[in-house]
């Protein structure tokens, strides 16, 4: 599918209906759902209801500037797109595509270690700033393979996750044969094989894209890239500890990018270690859920980080508007997730090309619409947390 009907894909949830209904429950629900009752998955997007804009009257815009920059690469609009695993089995275009209509759009795409494109081939399909998210699951010789691998290709910054001790309990993919899909057992498929033939459009792509990939950036010495499987016991062995900053960066030229704070006292952490930005997040709710949203917690993570550092934010993006209601809180940028994976899953590359048409035209109205002519004037004269 080369395009999208813009009249009938008009928002991100529009996008979420198509991914529904072309992917089998068990990636759906991977790409959908969060930890224990999702209560943090919840408030992620409940959260953005508690900012008030104030908008300017009688303001002739003109041309509206939404540039941003952020770690020296100036971008489009304030928002890059997050590290999203697993993206080959939404759709074969998988990484590659979406880094693709990233760099068409003029922004960034984060590459997460879960994946299953070769760093250097992602790296190649964009024309923006491209990161690398890294977990240390193979091990040190394995991260510091991928580190090098990812210096020689040019990427331009190094994205820690630090909030991943083990998995969160994702309730959702026991019961609906996610890890009976990712494990080596046929016969654990065999009950969840009538959902998977009701989408043979998903299930034809899959397979002529050679079914399933390995992680071909975990690239375990004398073994080999890293088999596709489920993660938790892996990422169980391989917690990142502040201690690990200092051996990656001494193995790392560029900027370092720590995702996963939630309090100030990690922010100042993070530029004790040597950040050059901090990225609040939860994990899209799929960690420890009950904690705050990332838009609540954002406020404390700026005045931590007083303007030593770049702060951006992820969890529960959906409209133009929420991407707005962050730069006025104080984030430099946005990460988008779940909000261009359903473009992914509903049609590939071209999906994640609309979902970024619609969050660009959204965040252009909206700054119109607040009488506000360039993204750098946002603050909290122009919206503010009504709890405050």
């Amino acid at each position: 599918m080369s395009t999208l009907n813009s009249s009938k894909v008009v928002n991100i949830e529009d996008l979420r209906h198509l991914a529904q209904q072309r992917v089998p429950r068990a990636i759906f629900d991977y790409l959908d759902g969060g930890a224990e009752a999702e209560l943090t998955l919840a408030e992620n997007c409940r959260a953005f209801r508690d900012v008030i804009f104030r908008p300017r009257g009688a303001v002739d815009v003109g041309a509206c500037d939404m540039k941003a920059r952020v770690l020296g690469h100036e971008i489009s609009f304030p928002a890059l797109l997050a590290p999203v695993g697993y993206s080959r089995m939404m759709h074969p275009d998988g990484e590659a595509g979406a880094a693709r209509a990233a760099g068409e759009a003029g922004t960034g795409y984060i590459l997460s270690t879960i994946s299953g494109t070769k760093l250097e081939s992602v790296k190649e399909a964009s024309k923006g700033p491209v990161f690398y998210q890294l977990y240390l699951v193979g091990g040190r010789s394995a991260a510091e393979g991928s580190i090098e691998r990812a210096r020689k290709a040019g990427f331009s910054a190094l994205v820690i996750t630090v909030d991943t001790p083990v998995a969160g309990l994702r309730e959702r993919d026991p019961r609906n044969g996610m890890k009976a899909l990712l494990g080596r057992s046929p016969f654990a498929k065999l009950p969840f094989l009538p959902e998977i033939l009701s989408h043979p459009g998903w299930l034809a792509g899959f397979l002529l894209d050679g079914g399933m990939p390995k992680l071909e950036n975990i690239v375990i010495p004398g073994k080999g890239p890293m088999e596709l499987v489920d993660v938790t016991a892996a990422l169980a062995a391989a917690t990142v500890k502040w201690e690990d900053l200092r051996w990656i960066r001494a193995v790392w030229p560029g900027p370092i990018v720590v995702k996963g704070i939630m309090i100030g006292d990690d922010a100042r952490r993070a530029i004790d270690e040597g950040a050059a930005a901090v990225v609040v997040s939860n994990h899209g709710g799929r960690q420890l859920d009950s904690v705050s949203s990332t838009l609540h917690a954002l406020p404390e993570v700026v005045a931590a980080a007083n303007g030593q550092i770049e702060v951006l934010m992820d969890g529960g993006v959906r409209r133009g508007s929420d991407i707005v209601k962050a730069i006025c809180l104080g984030a430099t940028a946005v990460l988008i997730g779940r909000a261009y994976a359903y473009g992914l899953a509903a049609a590939g590359h071209a999906g994640v090309t609309r979902a970024l048409q619609i969050l660009l035209s959204d965040v252009e109205r909206t700054m119109r619409l607040l009488g506000c002519k360039s993204v750098g004037d946002l603050d909290q004269t122009y919206g503010f947390l009504k709890t405050q």
